[in-house]
């Protein structure tokens, strides 16, 4: 078999991971929980939990993944010596392939107002219709396309593809929310939505759904629970210190939702100062799809010829964030194929995309009733155990020592560091803990 891939740099690694966890829930998702959740009150209170709970289930992944040098499966059924490691690790990777199946066709819907842009700037205002509008066969073509340009990454391996495409894309999303916060913090009502998203409301701290909501928005948005990190970690150097390592990806993680929500909010603002409804029936503030299909295009919109050029940037932005997370999940089973069944990666990739397209073209074509159905199944239910179960594999299944003797590659000083002295314990007993409680407190 082929020598395994590896990350040339620790750049490398770091804005792969972290175009791994900076995907749409970044973007769409915390900058309406900070909003509505006592503005940066909520950012400290998911700053706290980011650290408390989400770094520690991302250092047991890269901890697990590059020990073993392994796919999920394979990782975990060395660490576990039986089928519950390797059932765990199937699971993984049941659950990836579900979140990509809905999230390429999200993907494919960024891809249509990317290209709405582009054919409205060249005066083709009749196909914007059939672009835009919500149709079977419109999704279908470019849910297409998106996993084509997905499959067309992860061909490339690790080095040729992952962290080559990684390097380009994960600068180039900084600079397009950069250049975005400072057109709209220009335009009349950004200094509203400034004030909703950074004047902290500390009232709001000790309530038990803002401590869930920042909670969950901690450890999801980390891609933690699937075997992305782990499989990341796997092609992480013997040389790197792991716990500086994965400080990293969490700081730029934490970092881009913070400047999106720099970006959403005012944007937002300024879309009601224009007209544009922003607040739903319960007066919270719009979000999720809504916001991006409906509030955001709207506000566009108003302001000329110049928002066509502004719609094309945004969406162009949300199509880097969703490939740099579906180039990792699709990596997951992808590895598994490789290494477990000895699958050329060319034939591996191909076979993952084709399933994962049909099981998108069957959420399409039964949407009502299979869309919402999937995202839940797979991200509030599947993604927090499989979470739990890797805590536990780490804290309590896999041997104190040979995780020690694995950070001590890259970290020679790691039995005498604060990361050791907290980390063993912590894994054991308080991550799976607040993890269950977490997982109950939002399915009951």
């Amino acid at each position: 078999m082929a020598t395994r891939g590896e990350f040339s740099s620790r750049i490398g690694f770091v804005l792969a991971a972290a175009g791994s966890a900076v995907g749409l829930g970044n973007i769409w998702g915390f900058p309406t929980q900070v909003a509505t959740n006592g503005g940066a009150a909520f950012v400290l209170v998911y700053l706290l939990l980011a650290f408390v709970l989400a770094y520690p289930v991302l250092m047991a992944e890269l901890i697990i993944g590059r020990s073993t040098r392994s796919n999920m499966v394979d990782a975990l059924t060395k660490i576990s010596g039986n089928v519950t490691g390797t059932l765990t690790g199937l699971w993984g990777c049941l659950t990836v392939s579900g979140i990509l199946a809905f999230y390429a066709i999200v993907g494919g819907w960024m891809l249509s107002f990317f290209l709405d842009g582009i054919v409205r700037a060249l005066g083709l205002n009749d196909l914007s219709p059939w672009i835009t509008e919500f149709s079977t066969s419109r999704n279908i073509l470019f849910c297409l396309c998106f996993m084509i340009m997905t499959a067309g990454i992860v061909l490339g391996g690790v080095k040729s593809g992952i962290e080559k495409w990684s390097v380009r894309l994960m600068p180039s999303l900084v600079v397009i929310i950069l250049a975005l916060i400072v057109y709209v913090s220009l335009q009349p009502g950004a200094g509203e939505g400034w004030a909703a998203y950074l004047l902290p409301d500390f009232s709001r701290v000790t309530d038990p759904d803002l401590l869930i909501s920042a909670m969950g928005q901690a450890f999801f948005s980390m891609s933690l629970g699937v075997g992305t990190m782990l499989v990341y970690g796997s092609y992480v150097s013997k040389k790197e210190n792991l716990p500086s390592i994965g400080m990293w990806v969490a700081l730029v993680d934490i970092g881009v939702a913070i400047i999106a929500g720099m970006l959403i909010i005012p944007a937002m603002y300024v879309a009601l100062n224009n007209g544009v409804e922003i607040f739903n029936a319960d007066g919270a503030l719009i979000d999720g799809d809504q916001l991006i299909f409906t509030v955001l295009p709207a506000l566009f919109n108003t302001i000329g010829t110049v928002g066509i050029y502004v719609s094309i940037a945004f969406f162009a932005l949300m199509v880097i964030a969703s490939l740099t997370s579906s180039i990792s999940m699709l990596e997951v089973p992808v590895a598994y194929l490789v290494e477990n069944h000895k699958k050329k990666r060319s034939t591996a990739v191909w076979i993952m995309a084709a399933i994962i397209f049909v099981s998108s073209c069957t959420i399409i074509l039964n949407f009502d009733a299979l869309f919402v159905l999937v995202i839940t199944a797979t991200t509030e239910y599947s993604q927090p155990l499989l979470g739990l179960v890797l805590c536990i594999f780490a804290g309590w299944v896999w041997r104190r020592n040979a995780i020690l003797e694995e950070l001590k590659d890259g970290f020679a000083e790691a039995e005498h560091s604060v990361f050791w002295k907290i980390w063993p314990w912590y894994v054991k007993f308080v991550c799976p803990v607040v993890i269950f409680l977490m997982f109950t407190r939002s399915v009951l």
